[in-house]
């Protein structure tokens, strides 16, 4: 099935979501592996609501998670794009780039062509001074990637998250970003 793009790279493209990706993200989301660093795995309820918040960000903004596929045989891979951080944290209403794909998928460089791509759409179509991206401190793939990206580091943006108990493992968050290129 041929979807529209919203952004297309060389292997890649990055879409609106459909109903025939709700299982193999169901699936994904369900993988204690993908979910590490997260604070549980979802069920397929908590998978699709996922999907339902995504879906009215990219209809009610312009942009969101996109589903991520890859071009040569329209596999699902996961989501990757920009949303806007809704958490009352030092980052709110600031543009988060984020990702997240099955693990047959993880490093082969679809994340970092997925997100160098999302920062080219954000900053020919946002007028944002900034774009923000977080995860925990342990999850070294994720801030590795970040850096890639040439985000820096920003201590002073760490927080807690206000949805998670203290003492959750997933609780504190650390905060990478990159300035709108000149």
């Amino acid at each position: 099935m041929t979807r529209e793009p919203v952004i297309e790279t060389a292997r890649l493209i990055l879409r609106e979501w459909d109903d025939a990706d709700r299982a193999p993200f169901a699936v994904m989301s369900s993988d204690a592996e993908v979910m590490r660093h997260f604070p549980a795995t979802l069920n397929r309820a908590e998978s699709d609501a996922m999907i339902d918040r995504i879906t009215h960000s990219i209809a009610t903004e312009g942009f969101g998670f996109w589903a991520l596929e890859r071009k040569d045989d329209e596999a699902f891979l996961g989501f990757t794009g920009l949303q806007t951080v809704r958490v009352e944290s030092p980052i709110e209403d600031d543009v988060e780039i984020g990702w997240r794909l099955a693990t047959p998928y993880w490093g082969r460089g679809y994340a970092r062509e997925a997100a160098e791509a999302s920062l080219a759409w954000m900053w020919s179509n946002l007028d944002r001074p900034r774009v923000v991206s977080m995860t925990i401190a342990d999850n070294a793939p994720s801030w590795g990637l970040m850096l890639r990206l040439g985000m820096e580091r920003a201590r002073h943006l760490d927080f807690e998250h206000p949805a998670l108990a203290p003492g959750d493992r997933c609780r504190r968050h650390v905060v990478y970003v990159k300035d709108r290129p000149l």
